[in-house]
């Protein structure tokens, strides 16, 4: 009998979820198969069998487990059952289970997809019933799919589970590992920091002429879509190097300095906020930038973001336009000791050499760390992110190009 035990995933990490399993007790399972999803506070891994064996499922879904706790065993000595494998059913489910066996065996409805999120019960239940998922509104974690929720569904069709009218019901979910991080690092922000906003407002005219000029041209050669984060991104890089303090952060009873940028993007996660980071942003190009983005993007969807990925950083953009938001006061990613709020574009009257004119504008927010960050240095990198968005050429060719030319 092996011991499969949660492994060391980080020197600061000392306990991880068990999110899901992705096999039934008494499975056979082989070497380096993946068995369950642990979570930990920066990121989501898995866990596979070191040797091949019968499963005996010690952790249950949901619990917290320490570093080194036993999460299963594998019977290395069981023999290999001839052609697929055959799980014995999980307790609950044989408990679970309606009584019917006198009556007519019914077809059996397809399984439930692999990425709907129930329990292995409800599963069990809604493939024996020929109820669709999307039938059923979850109430568990994340809107997962429960036992009881099934059975309202199947009690009243029609209607899906959970729309009571006049409903009064609660719930108590357990805050996961990530949750928990992200709760305790905002109350640190907000206790340790002198933190406050100053705001500005950029005209996105011209980025906007050029994507919608160029967007399809860049796709053809780069792969990827022409977005603004890279825009943002670049000009916080040329920004951040012209006003060193507010890519440094206080260690102790000194200031760090950095002669890089490493940009956290904050990126909304189906698990919550995660905030992975884009290596020297200064060196990228437009492109590189793009993909970087898309690339982290996607791994924080898929929860498949590494703890290297997400640690580090000098500096963040975090963008609530995309949910809509026109103002807000994002809070600094400590160490670090300022933050860039992207919000949403909005049409508005800007007067325009002596005329009104429809501008499409934001709002852009920083907040910062009074103790290292002065109002001059704050006022004056938001200023000069401004200047390089509303002039893409200084952004894109790192000069003004009317200077250059008189320059020769």
């Amino acid at each position: 009998m092996i011991e499969i035990k949660v492994p060391a995933v980080g020197e600061s990490i000392s306990e991880v979820t068990l999110v899901k399993w992705l096999k039934k007790e008494g499975d056979y399972v082989n070497r380096d198969e993946v068995l369950c999803e642990l979570e930990s506070e920066k990121a989501t891994f898995e866990l596979t069998a070191e040797q091949a064996g019968a499963l005996h499922i010690v952790g249950e879904e949901g619990a917290t487990l320490k570093i080194g706790d036993v999460a299963c065993t594998v019977d290395e000595t069981a023999a290999k059952p001839e052609g697929a494998s055959v799980a014995a059913p999980a307790p609950a489910e044989q408990a679970a289970a309606p009584a019917q066996a006198a009556a007519p065996a019914a077809p059996k409805a397809e399984a439930p997809a692999s990425d709907v999120k129930a329990t292995p019960v409800a599963n069990a239940i809604m493939s024996d019933k020929q109820v669709k998922p999307a039938e059923v509104k979850g109430s568990g974690s994340l809107g997962r799919i429960m036992k009881q929720d099934v059975l309202d569904a199947i009690n009243n069709p029609g209607k899906r589970g959970g729309d009571k009218a006049f409903g009064r019901e609660e719930k108590r979910d357990k805050m996961s590992n990530l949750r928990k991080v992200v709760s305790r690092r905002l109350v640190e922000a907000k206790n340790s920091t002198a933190m406050l906003t100053t705001f500005n407002e950029v005209d996105m005219t011209r980025i906007m002429d050029i994507r919608k000029q160029y967007k399809d041209t860049f796709k053809e050669n780069h792969g990827v879509n022409l977005g603004f984060m890279s825009f943002f991104a670049k000009a916080c890089s040329i920004a951040l190097l012209e006003w060193p303090a507010v890519n440094a952060y206080i260690d102790g009873e000194t200031i760090l300095y950095h002669d890089y940028c490493d940009i956290s993007i904050a990126v909304s996660a189906p698990k919550g906020l995660v905030v992975p980071v884009l290596r020297n942003t200064e060196s990228l190009s437009m492109a590189e930038l793009e993909k970087k983005v898309l690339e982290v993007a996607k791994k924080a969807r898929d929860n498949k973001l590494t703890p290297d990925e997400m640690s580090g950083g000098t500096f963040t953009i975090t963008n609530g336009g995309v949910f809509g938001s026109l103002m807000s006061t994002p809070i600094i990613n400590i160490p670090q000791s300022a933050i860039l709020g992207m919000h949403k574009i909005q049409d508005r009257p800007m007067a325009v050499n002596g005329k009104v004119e429809i501008r499409p504008m934001m709002y852009l927010a920083l907040s910062y760390d009074h103790r290292i960050i002065d109002g001059r240095e704050s006022v004056g990198f938001l200023v000069r992110v401004k200047e390089l968005l509303e002039s893409p050429e200084l952004l894109l060719l790192g000069k003004d190009p009317v200077k250059a030319l008189l320059e020769l």
